[in-house]
């Protein structure tokens, strides 16, 4: 949007300034990606600037190995059933929490969104040793589970951010009409809050997905995700 034609000088060279810098800090978070793509047909395992040659062995290899395709299916496999299972009960309990009457509301939320709080080698280091007791190493269900423990605090945050502005007078009339709790919630309160939802479960799907540490502790060579073959290279 153009300045408006009625401004001071002070105030266009204000406006150009400001989208001037807002370019500038856009370049500066973006630079170091656009540097590093061209590093990607690099024919030598070094990244060094001027490259030696071109090449595509790293795109054939990515493409064409069972180490990397393997690799990006089970992150795909992971990532997917955590957003699933996180946006389930992260919805679930953001509800919960945001009735009036709920008793220890501060305490049980502090507990929910500990994990974001909490080192993640102090959570991988923990679910290691329960895991060993319960027999979960090396096993899709367990990292599944474990990721969902990162994953569901985002998915509690954006939905409870959401219902702040909820007005509970829309459940109570559709309830007084004679509508049923379950109609109730995907007439009213799900279509009210998805946005909250949809964008808790895209972060649990990016936590689960670009996670590495909890994976390096819980899988084995079978449950190998793409960013710990990464941090392997």
């Amino acid at each position: 949007m153009a300045a408006s034609p009625y401004a001071s000088p002070m105030e266009k060279s204000w406006y150009y300034l400001h989208r001037l810098i807002c370019a500038a800090v856009l370049v500066f978070l973006i630079a170091p990606i656009l540097v590093i793509i061209p590093l990607s047909f690099n024919s030598v395992p070094f990244f060094t600037y001027p490259m030696p040659g071109l090449s595509l062995r790293w795109y054939e290899e990515f493409f064409l190995t069972y180490r990397w395709q393997g690799a990006l299916h089970n992150s795909i496999f992971v990532a997917v059933s955590v957003t699933l299972l996180s946006t389930v009960l992260g919805t679930l309990a953001a509800l919960g929490l945001s009735r009036p009457n709920f008793p220890w509301r501060g305490a049980v939320m502090s507990v929910l969104i500990s994990p974001i709080v909490v080192p993640v080698v102090i959570t991988a280091v923990a679910v290691y040793f329960f895991y060993a007791d319960v027999r979960l190493l090396n096993t899709y269900a367990g990292l599944i589970l474990a990721h969902n423990t990162l994953a569901t605090p985002f998915v509690v945050i954006t939905v409870s951010a959401t219902l702040m502005g909820f007005d509970y007078s829309l459940t109570r009339a559709a309830a007084g009409l004679g509508a049923p709790p379950v109609v109730v919630f995907f007439k009213v309160t799900l279509p009210l809050i998805l946005p909250g939802m949809i964008s808790g479960a895209l972060f649990a799907f990016i936590t689960s997905f670009d996670e590495t540490v909890v994976a390096l502790f819980v899988t084995s060579a079978e449950q190998r995700t793409l960013p710990k073959v990464l941090f392997s290279g």
